[in-house]
């Protein structure tokens, strides 16, 4: 179609031409004395050859007019590609862990003219990976005032290494700052929050912080009962110093974590800080009942309540299922010292040494070679407990 439109108009060009070459007419030019006479057709074309040359004159001078401004802007432009190159190498550097080599090519960069605030937070992040605070310091200052998101890599990054040095408070300033900002928390700044808490010892910041992270699927459920697990354990240790407190305290803590060994070991250790055997005694039961663990056993033998035969009877309800836990029988051994049961102590703490030997047990064996006038022996058990775990 393109082609019969062209092939149609060389035609009807072609007819003009030849109209115009059988013209009669002519044009009579007079300044006296000098006359001039062409045809109609050489005028014609004569006045279209002027304005050609005159329009490509005028074109000329304009762009001769605009050639300094041209020239700025094509160096300009050409720095500008240079930074953006050097940005290029100092992110790929960076990501290789070539810290020196991305500093200096983000410097370079914002010498080029290069205006994204990312050359001067990788070079931050670069001096910071260096140990060189100083420098890193005066690239995040040189990162301020930036757009809202630059801010927000800023913050960002200033938390991150605030994290680094152990200065959480400082970290948590900053993750104000950023919500002042006006940026909503996303799933980076709540998993530095969550770090710069637990640096910090705000536990029920942990458990609020682990929440909103797991309804948002940032973490999965092992970590986020891990990190659960972490704050009600330095909860309770941070109450063992008044009673009143502890138990208000356990009755919040939920129950798939009083369950959980480590968080009864910590309650219980608590409880028989504060001289309260009863309730670790208590707690110890329930948590052996729901699952069995021979290290918190072994704690229930300190426990010395107010019926030590009770607790005796329990302790051998439970050996007719576990018969080979040493750390179970060491808590019979113990409870049967305390009770004044000499033979089942001994019997009970040699079974558990024959399973696993251990300072606790031989301890216990040494308290009791001095309850029955054997020195000797108690101070071989004394020895034996004080040597290395794997020496015995």
């Amino acid at each position: 179609m393109k082609f019969l439109v062209w092939l149609l108009a060389l035609f009807a060009a072609a007819v003009a031409v030849t109209l115009a070459a059988h013209n009669p007419g002519y044009v009579q030019l007079v300044y006296p004395p000098y006359r001039i006479e062409m045809s109609l057709t050489l005028f014609v074309l004569s006045l279209l050859a002027l304005f050609v040359l005159g329009y490509m004159a005028v074109r000329l001078i304009l762009a001769a007019v605009h050639l300094p401004a041209y020239v700025r802007a094509f160096r300009a432009e050409r720095s500008r590609g240079k930074g953006r190159a050097a940005m290029m190498e100092a992110l790929t550097a960076f990501f290789e862990g070539r810290y020196a080599v991305a500093e200096r090519a983000a410097v370079r960069s914002m010498e080029l003219g290069e205006k994204s605030g990312l050359n001067p937070i990788v070079a931050a992040r670069a001096a910071h990976e260096l140990r060189e605070f100083d420098k890193r310091d005066a690239y995040l200052a040189d990162a301020a005032n930036k757009t809202v998101g630059e801010a927000t890599m800023r913050l960002m990054a200033q938390t991150e290494f605030q994290l680094d040095q152990k200065q959480p408070q400082s970290a948590l300033d900053s993750l104000r700052e950023l919500g002042e900002a006006g940026m909503r928390k996303h799933v980076g700044a709540l998993t530095l929050e969550i770090k710069a808490q637990q640096q910090a010892g705000n536990w029920d910041a942990v458990l609020d912080v682990a929440l909103q992270l797991e309804k948002r699927n940032a973490i999965d459920a092992i970590l986020a009962t891990q990190l659960r697990q972490q704050a009600w354990l330095e909860k309770l240790r941070a109450q063992a110093h008044d009673i009143a407190s502890l138990r208000s305290l356990w009755k919040i803590v939920p129950g798939e974590f009083k369950r959980r060994p480590k968080i009864a070991a910590a309650a219980a250790q608590a409880f028989l800080q504060l001289h309260d055997a009863i309730s670790a005694a208590k707690l110890l039961v329930e948590s052996l009942n729901a699952q069995w663990d021979s290290d918190l056993v072994a704690l229930y033998g300190d426990c010395h309540g107010d019926d030590i035969v009770a607790q005796i009877d329990q302790a051998e309800r439970w050996l007719k299922v576990h018969s080979d836990d040493a750390g179970l029988l060491l808590a019979l051994g113990k409870l049967c010292l305390y009770q004044g049961l000499w033979g089942k102590a001994q019997n009970y703490l040699d079974a558990s040494i024959s399973l696993q030997p251990g300072r606790e047990a031989y301890t216990a064996l040494g308290r009791l070679a001095e309850k029955l006038d054997k020195k000797e022996d108690a101070f071989n058990y004394y020895h034996l407990a004080m040597e290395p775990e794997g020496a015995k």
